[in-house]
């Protein structure tokens, strides 16, 4: 793996992230006690981060969606959040909710980092002193993946919701064709950033999830290396219900990570 890592952008270029992303735009207002942040990720190019706060002395949580999804989405279920002592910060990537520019696999990767840098900064500005955690939802355990392999200092853990943040799956999908040097080697030098990982992981999987199957998340799970893993698997639930169908379990294995340790 290089200093400059992987060259994602080998998949825009090849045409391999079309039809990946589903952007949504929203210019809605924050509701009460909520605020939206503006984080330039490139000269002219900004993206919004939308913030949960409860109390500063609680843990904090950046959180990645899923496909589809836009930070304004968990207006509604940010309380849930707070109901188990945590701040929340959800993402929106280019393209999504009032952000700017159009989505990449490439930026989706790069603009983590300027995103995990000004959620430091500002948590430090506002004096909170909780430990701080990364979220990844599906799609957005890529970028999560990413940080906790790379930029781990002041995190405390990694936790991955509905995801299998690895690209043999992704070639499989696009049907790459399996002698493809190149992508062979973008696919090999993501598994070392993924072997990179040694923070503690909470995974979370729904049972009947169709659009990334248990198997897969499983998969990913048992490659991980660090020695302090959880998978969580909830029983009956989907990729888009798991939240709600397994509610009482996933907020519990939530709660005991990131608030009791």
């Amino acid at each position: 793996m290089s200093d400059i890592g992987p060259d994602y952008g080998l998949l825009d270029r090849r045409g391999l992230a079309r039809g990946l992303f589903y952007p949504r735009r929203d210019l809605s207002r924050p509701p009460p006690g909520a605020m939206d942040h503006r984080i330039e990720v490139e000269e002219g190019v900004e993206v919004v981060c939308r913030s949960y706060p409860l109390d500063p002395s609680s843990p904090a949580l950046l959180f990645f969606h899923g496909n589809g999804e836009i930070a304004s989405d968990y207006d509604g279920i940010a309380p849930l959040y707070h109901g188990i002592g945590a701040n929340l910060c959800v993402v929106d990537y280019r393209g999504y909710g009032g952000s700017d520019g159009m989505p990449s696999f490439a930026s989706l990767i790069a603009d983590a980092h300027p995103v995990l840098a000004r959620f430091h900064t500002l948590l430090d500005e506002e004096g909170f002193t909780g430990r701080r955690f990364v979220m990844g939802r599906s799609l957005g355990s890529l970028p999560a993946a990413e940080l906790a392999a790379t930029a781990r200092q002041r995190l405390a853990g990694l936790i991955i919701e509905s995801g299998a943040p690895d690209l043999a799956r992704l070639r499989k999908r696009v049907g790459v064709d399996a002698s493809d040097a190149e992508i062979a080697g973008l696919v090999e030098a993501h598994d070392s950033r993924l072997a990179a990982i040694h923070l503690p992981v909470v995974h979370i999987h729904g049972e009947w999830d169709q659009i990334i199957p248990l198997e897969h998340g499983v998969a990913f799970h048992e490659r991980l290396t660090t020695d302090q893993k959880q998978l969580v698997i909830i029983p009956g639930a989907g990729h888009n219900d798991i939240g709600w169908v397994g509610r009482e379990l996933y907020f519990e294995t939530l709660a005991r990570f990131i608030v009791t340790g």
